[in-house]
């Protein structure tokens, strides 16, 4: 087994996956604009709903992934991946329309979703012992690709005025190249088989299992407009009620720990937090006096740089405290981007909300693993599954309030979520603050 073979085509996989982000975020503009100034003319609703897709579809890939994977095996997973990118990255180049490009996003996020599903646990399985550490330096390559992507945008399409189907076109390289890393490599079985946890143990350990799957299935519907809240309070509310619930099933009904229902929730405020602003970053800053796409590179610029070196700071304060300290700085990058006058401002409140995001994603994964390693793929797959879909639903949702209400007001709507995390990290810091995470084979035994 060629680890740093397997670990360089890994974050070449997630370097596509992050890169559909940035390109996203940048022909958000082509397909908004007015028919007569080339555009397609989509309202910031109909962009949202044609990319819900690439969050929802994450969403289902990642979820079935990890309850297969231990199945049809790792390797499947990964050139499952290769496949449904390919065929995304191709069907992005033609679309024209909101359909097309919502079946663009369809392929792309099952191809994203199966990276997530089958890296992640591969990655905390050759570096068992360094799990956090690996999972924030693989997860540098989806700001860093963000980065490049970014940079390609305001090069190629901003200031070159190279059509944006070119732009799109740069996913080939990175693609081709993992596909050939990949190709002939022995990937290892899961950690959670490896060490003979059954499949029975690894379902209990999350807890609510038939409570987390009606979440997940109500947030699909929600992002695939099957049925509308009628008003946007209402949404966090569902999610306050579902927590209750699965708090229920978890002690009631299963005896279990309630940690990975907590984890579970703690990843759909997360996620929405990081990546709808991100994602809406060119409407959201359009008007701020810098381009909004340098503005998203200098947020995952400093995210990639802080991922890299989060292994110190891991181990310094433990991922609790680290989740706690991404929440209050999201929380105050938020608001202050919110009422930010002129370019200057702007910037350092984007640093701000960047120092804040920069651990979420690979920490929460980290800690699951950590300290919840008998979950296994299927926990991991879960919860980023969870952070997708909760994407997907609030997606098109933020567009809404920025067509109706304008996007001061829809960054302070989205600024609600960092302010209740501040009050679950509190609570999660002081538990686990001074544990050391459980190490599989002890634990089993």
């Amino acid at each position: 087994m060629n680890k740093l073979r397997l670990f360089i085509a890994s974050c070449l996989a997630l370097l596509v996956t992050s890169l559909t982000f940035a390109m996203r975020a940048k022909i958000e503009a082509v397909f908004g604009s007015p028919i007569a100034d080339g555009g397609f003319g989509l309202s910031k609703e109909e962009v949202g709903w044609a990319f819900s897709p690439a969050f929802w579809g994450f969403t289902a890939a990642m979820v079935i992934g990890g309850l297969i994977i231990d199945v049809v095996k790792t390797k499947t997973i990964v050139w499952a991946a290769f496949v449904m990118h390919l065929i995304g990255a191709v069907a992005m180049l033609l679309a024209n329309s909101k359909e097309s490009l919502f079946l663009a996003n369809v392929f792309i996020g099952l191809g994203n979703g199966c990276v997530e599903a089958a890296l992640n646990p591969m990655i905390a399985t050759i570096y068992s012992k360094e799990k956090t550490k690996m999972l924030n330096r693989f997860h540098v390559w989806f700001p860093g690709g963000i980065v490049i992507g970014g940079l390609l945008a305001f090069l190629m399409v901003d200031t070159l005025n190279i059509s944006w189907q070119v732009y799109v076109g740069v996913l080939f390289i990175p693609l081709l190249t993992y596909g050939y890393l990949f190709f002939g490599q022995r990937i290892p079985e899961t950690e959670r088989v490896t060490n003979g946890v059954s499949y029975k143990a690894m379902l209990k350990a999350t807890g609510a299992p038939i409570i987390l799957l009606i979440a997940t299935t109500f947030m699909f519907l929600l992002a695939n407009e099957i049925f509308h809240l009628p008003q946007s309070w209402m949404y966090l509310a569902a999610i306050g009620v579902l927590f209750v619930a699965s708090m229920f099933e978890g002690k009631l009904i299963h005896k279990a720990a309630l940690i990975f229902p907590i984890m579970f929730f703690f990843m759909l405020l997360t996620a929405a937090t990081e990546l709808v602003t991100n994602q809406w970053m060119n409407a959201l800053l359009g008007e701020a006096g810098v381009n909004p796409m340098l503005i998203l590179v200098v947020i995952t610029g400093l995210m990639a740089v802080g991922r890299f070196f989060a292994g110190g700071l891991v181990h310094r304060f433990n991922p609790s405290g680290v989740l706690l300290f991404s929440a209050i700085f999201s929380s105050i990058g938020l608001y202050l981007m919110s009422i930010a006058q002129g370019p200057i401002m702007m910037m350092l409140a984007a640093i701000v909300f960047a120092i804040g995001i920069c651990y979420f994603w690979p920490t929460m994964l980290g800690f699951v693993s950590e300290y919840i390693p008998e979950s296994g793929a299927l926990g991991m797959s879960v919860l980023g599954g969870a952070g997708m879909v909760s994407v997907a639903m609030f997606l098109p949702l933020m567009g809404k309030v920025m067509d109706t209400q304008g996007t001061q007001v829809a960054m302070q709507s989205i600024g609600i979520l960092p302010l209740i995390l501040i009050v679950g990290f509190l609570f999660l810091f002081f538990k686990y603050r001074n544990k050391k995470p459980v190490e599989l084979s002890q634990h089993n035994d």
